[in-house]
């Protein structure tokens, strides 16, 4: 495994790291997300993610009953707050009282001090970047949290979450997770350039479209109607894109890997991505998508791709 720096802090995190969205506490059967995670961390992963509204906090049981027989030093836990845990008006948002108590629920769910991340989910329009800054401070100068993220923020709420925590020395947002594979590219455009200048690293989520570019899904085929992806966005695919993983197919069987370790590898290219996070429902897939650390795409084979994508 080959670690980074997170933007321009000094944490270094595995470039493959663990998700846990969908999957354990609910899709996936404890016993597998178990296994998963231990041969995630036999295999030099340290970066392990996971959210409070992840099967309404199952998930953060299950990762943190899992690593707790690791030294916590030996491996970055996150959790995020955003979306909603209850039906009460205030069990949504950014605003101090959620952020507060989501981060001490989460806590306690874990069965640690401390994250080493706490992700702002989803920018909140109806709560003050202030409010919600503060309160994020003062997480971490009460030693609970260590470092501040965002989720799927554009370039424009991160440039004014970076100017108000500069106004009021507050602590800074180091590193944003944004949806990014073959196919969701927008923050090549702005998101990356501002990032790179303002010393953030990303954290991708979703690398192989799920399960798409892992070639699971082809033309013609019915998929299985309990898959994850025809629960949550199966509109998003057609024939057109599957004409092109076909073709990716072609130049992964090229260079002796899967269609899912070019994918990632496709975007570790990215020196601003510190981590590609992967799922996985067992721990043979967590083996084979591991396998894609290391793999440097020639500029001919990215040439290559390019040309494909954009067919």
């Amino acid at each position: 495994m080959n670690y980074r720096r997170l933007g321009k802090t000094g944490l270094k995190v595995s470039e493959i790291s663990l998700g846990s969205w969908m999957t354990y506490g609910g899709y996936v059967a404890r016993e597998n997300a178990v296994k998963s995670i231990d041969k995630a961390y036999e295999l030099g992963v340290n970066f392990f993610d996971t959210a409070n509204v992840y099967e309404r906090g199952e998930a953060e049981k299950v990762v943190g009953e899992t690593l707790r027989k690791y030294p916590r030093e030996s491996y970055v836990l996150t959790t995020k707050v955003f979306w909603p845990m209850g039906d009460g008006p205030n069990d949504r948002g950014l605003s101090r009282k959620h952020v507060m108590e989501q981060c001490h629920a989460s806590l306690k769910r874990l069965g640690t001090d401390y994250v080493d991340i706490y992700y702002a989910h989803r920018f909140d329009k109806e709560t003050p970047i202030e409010e919600t800054l503060r309160a994020m401070d003062d997480l971490v100068r009460q030693g609970k949290v260590l470092y501040v993220g965002v989720s799927e923020w554009t370039a424009t709420q991160i440039s004014e979450g970076l100017a108000v925590a500069d106004k009021y020395l507050l602590d800074r947002i180091v590193v944003n997770q944004p949806i990014y594979n073959m196919f969701e590219r927008y923050i090549e455009k702005e998101v990356i350039p501002l990032s790179e200048e303002k010393g953030i690293g990303q954290v991708v989520f979703s690398p192989l479209a799920q399960g798409v570019l892992a070639g699971r899904y082809k033309r013609g085929e019915k998929p299985d109607p309990e898959s994850r992806l025809v629960k949550t966005g199966w509109d998003l695919i057609n024939d057109q894109k599957l004409e092109k993983v076909e073709k990716l197919q072609e130049i992964a069987g090229s260079l002796d890997i899967t269609l899912a370790q070019l994918a990632i590898a496709w975007i570790l290219r990215q020196p601003n991505v510190a981590s590609a996070l992967v799922g996985a429902s067992r721990p043979e897939q967590v083996e084979e998508n591991m396998k894609a650390a290391g793999i440097t795409l020639s500029t001919s084979v990215i040439d290559q791709i390019e040309v494909i994508l954009q067919a």
